[in-house]
């Protein structure tokens, strides 16, 4: 058993002072050390994934700091028209939230087809960004794993991989990121407002995760004493009446993504495509998007052809990993597929996984 203590915070300030207080030096404008290192102080929520990874002794936090206390939970309407989601609000609550159902059918969907309802009750949302890849090889501390012992190597290249990247990966990582949750931000352009000792910052959902390059350990670009205490929704203009969350997997729930795809388009009255978004899941270290992909459905009628091309454009670069039976090449044939799938069932209306009726243009 690894000791540890515990700290429970009753403010943003007491919060960051006691990860501060156990976080390693780190120079201003670099990216931290290993968040696998023992001695740390990590904050915890609900713990659904933190827990997973202490008892399997992958991490090994000297202190847990608990921030359930802090006023980040609520869930409202900015003065643009957007929508705040506060970082503890629960990822059940997020789903179910009127305000959610209603202008962001994608997000609600995309949450409940993640995990099950008991972890969905738990975990919170700034937690969901921050969880860690599911690859077997970083559980298993008998094997060596850059993003748990930067250095030492990746067992997954070469080997069993079926789970594993077929787009953005590096010679020293080919995990996936896990989450539902983020590829629909990703598609909605969300932003994350994180705070620290040198005060508030806001990013770009685009810019929060990161591809493995040659530290494959860093999966986001979150400083060790920063705390996420929001993601903040564009307005949804008119994406609410046309989105989808399609999650392909091996079983038809509790299982992580082979490949999924977030597709939301806005419509005109002519029945050309103004606007697209477009993520996909379960094929990159970081939610995988192109705007040039975006860009080539924009002014079109929809059509079969104009979502193979977007999936061509998307996909550009794919690469299979793994031997064998291990390999993954059959994610690329299937992501294409369930691109051009979810577009055409955007394309129709939206497709919502809570039984709401799809949103017509005027409601949304």
């Amino acid at each position: 058993m690894n000791p540890f203590s515990f700290h429970t915070a009753d403010s943003i300030q007491s919060a960051m002072a006691a990860m501060a207080s156990m976080a390693p030096t780190t120079a201003v404008g670099t990216l931290p050390p290993s968040t696998t290192a023992a001695g740390q102080a990590r904050p915890i929520a609900g713990g659904t994934n933190l827990l997973d990874l202490m008892k399997e002794n992958v991490m090994r936090p000297a202190t847990l700091v608990d921030i359930n206390r802090l006023d980040l939970s609520a869930i409202a309407e900015t003065p643009e028209g957007g929508l705040r989601l506060g970082a503890l609000a629960r990822n059940a609550a997020t789903a179910y939230h009127p305000l959610v159902r209603t202008r962001y059918p994608l997000l609600s969907s995309a949450i409940l087809a993640g995990a099950s309802p008991q972890i969905r009750n738990m975990a919170s949302n700034g937690g969901n960004l921050l969880q860690r890849t599911r690859c077997v090889y970083f559980y298993d501390t008998a094997t060596p794993c850059n993003k748990r012992e930067p250095g030492s190597g990746c067992s997954a290249i070469g080997n069993l991989a079926r789970q594993h990247a077929i787009l953005g990966a590096s010679e020293h990582c080919i995990a996936v990121h896990p989450s539902d949750m983020c590829v629909a931000l990703a598609a909605l352009e969300a932003t994350v407002h994180v705070e620290g000792p040198t005060g508030a910052r806001a990013i770009a959902f685009e810019d929060f995760h990161r591809l493995p390059a040659d530290q494959p350990d860093q999966d986001t670009v979150l400083r060790h004493d920063e705390l996420i205490t929001h993601i903040e929704l564009p307005p949804p203009g008119g994406f609410a009446a046309h989105s989808v969350y399609l999650k392909l997997r091996e079983r038809a729930s509790y299982a992580f993504a082979l490949a999924s795809v977030a597709a939301a388009l806005d419509i005109g009255d002519d029945g050309r495509i103004g606007r697209a978004r477009l993520a996909l899941g379960g094929v990159a270290h970081k939610p995988w998007r192109r705007v040039q992909a975006e860009a080539v459905l924009q002014g079109h009628m929809p059509s079969t052809a104009l979502f193979e091309q977007a999936a061509a454009v998307l996909l550009e670069g794919a690469v299979s990993q793994g031997t064998g039976l291990g390999n993954n090449g059959f994610k690329i044939p299937l992501a294409r597929r369930a691109i051009v799938r979810a577009l055409a069932t955007a394309a129709e209306g939206t497709v919502s996984n809570t039984g709401d009726q799809p949103l017509t243009k005027d409601a949304a």
